[in-house]
């Protein structure tokens, strides 16, 4: 069995951790602490002595691959971006929710309906405290899934402080801890492609507390940004504007920035290609093919979400939500959008796994 030495040898110095997380959470869960977090937030030994060697930090890795075909038919993953059951365009029906959410505010929307169906007693969400700013946050009723759905200009004293370090990212493992000490029996969990893959992988190698998650939503991603000072100059400079201008971001096709007058600016993502976290440029999902239903901007009419759904318990949960929290876009007026939209999101997904490749390909030969 390999052990977290080997996972420092085979990701993590080679620069391919993407900091999810889900190595410590599984060894806080299991035994005593041995492994915690450095200064710049990935992973390491905290006491070496305190490692059984059980190997489930690897296990659960989403680079390490370990026992890969095995999980990918269990899981039925299928190609090219995964199971799809379903295509939904969507938006909240609440205009509250719209309004703070970004896009169609269907994640937000989906949860209120758990909570409120006793599906659910508790959810980790990325509550955003100011527009380059995301910390994880553990709720447990409707009205917290909605505060957590609100972009925060201002700071609040304590809650983290990360010095010059602005990302889009949040370490959402940091909640699972509480989420145990809570007790809580059913959670749903909104993350990242990247988070999303060790969870499942959590489910199939049953390591606890997967038996608690209730459903996996994933998020579409590009990559995720960190702007130091020098990061944080570059984009004024591409975009034309001061940093404290900033109101709200996306990323979808590009980096969309709306400013405090109400302009919205787009970078192209190659602009800002050196500014992304370092494992993203090799990581290959696009769509969090490992979820139960994905979920992003990308292929939709402004205001709206496109939604995959992958498995029959995430079918169910959405459609039961309809007309409840979640209206569909009118398909009258444009019969062919859910097609349109699968498409999108393939090429997106064509384009990020050739990139991958290409960035790996290239780092290995510069080894």
């Amino acid at each position: 069995m390999k052990t977290f030495a080997n996972l420092q040898e085979e990701v993590i110095q080679k620069g391919l951790c993407h900091r999810c997380g889900g190595c410590v959470s599984v060894c806080t869960a299991i035994n005593y602490g041995a492994l915690g977090f450095n200064e710049e937030g990935y992973p390491q030994y905290k006491d070496v002595e305190k490692c059984i060697e059980c190997g489930v930090c690897y296990m659960v890795c989403p680079e390490a691959a370990y026992e890969e075909e095995a999980f990918m038919k269990a899981i039925g993953w299928e190609p090219p971006i995964g199971p799809v059951l379903a295509v939904k365009v969507g938006r909240a029906i609440s205009p509250e929710i719209r309004q703070r959410a970004t896009d169609g505010g269907v994640v937000t929307a989906l949860l209120v309906h758990l909570f409120k169906r006793g599906m659910i007693d508790g959810a980790v969400v990325a509550k955003r405290i100011s527009p380059f700013k995301v910390v994880p946050s553990l709720v447990t009723s409707a009205e917290e899934v909605i505060e957590a759905a609100g972009f925060y200009h201002d700071v609040s004293a304590g809650v983290q402080d990360w010095s010059e370090k602005y990302s889009t990212f949040a370490p959402s493992f940091e909640e699972m801890r509480p989420a145990m000490v809570e007790k809580l029996k059913r959670i749903a969990i909104v993350g990242t492609p990247c988070q999303i893959h060790t969870l499942r992988k959590m489910q199939f190698f049953k390591v606890a507390p997967s038996e608690t998650f209730y459903m996996l939503l994933g998020l579409f991603c590009s990559g995720h940004f960190n702007f130091d000072e020098a990061g944080r100059k570059k984009l004024e400079e591409i975009g034309g504007f001061k940093w404290d201008d900033i109101a709200k971001i996306n990323i979808k096709d590009a980096l969309i920035i709306t400013l405090q007058n109400g302009e919205v600016k787009r970078i192209p993502l190659d602009e800002v290609e050196d500014l992304k976290r370092p494992a993203c440029k090799f990581c290959e999902d696009y769509a969090a093919e490992f979820a139960d239903i994905s979920f992003g901007g990308i292929g939709a009419p402004d205001g709206w979400t496109s939604v995959i759904i992958r498995t029959p318990k995430a079918r169910g949960a959405f459609a039961d939500a309809r007309r409840k929290t979640i209206e569909e876009f009118p398909l009258e007026e444009d019969p062919k959008l859910t097609e349109k939209v699968l498409e999108t999101v393939k090429k997106a997904t064509e384009i990020k796994k050739e990139k991958a490749k290409e960035n790996k390909k290239k780092y290995l030969n510069n080894g």
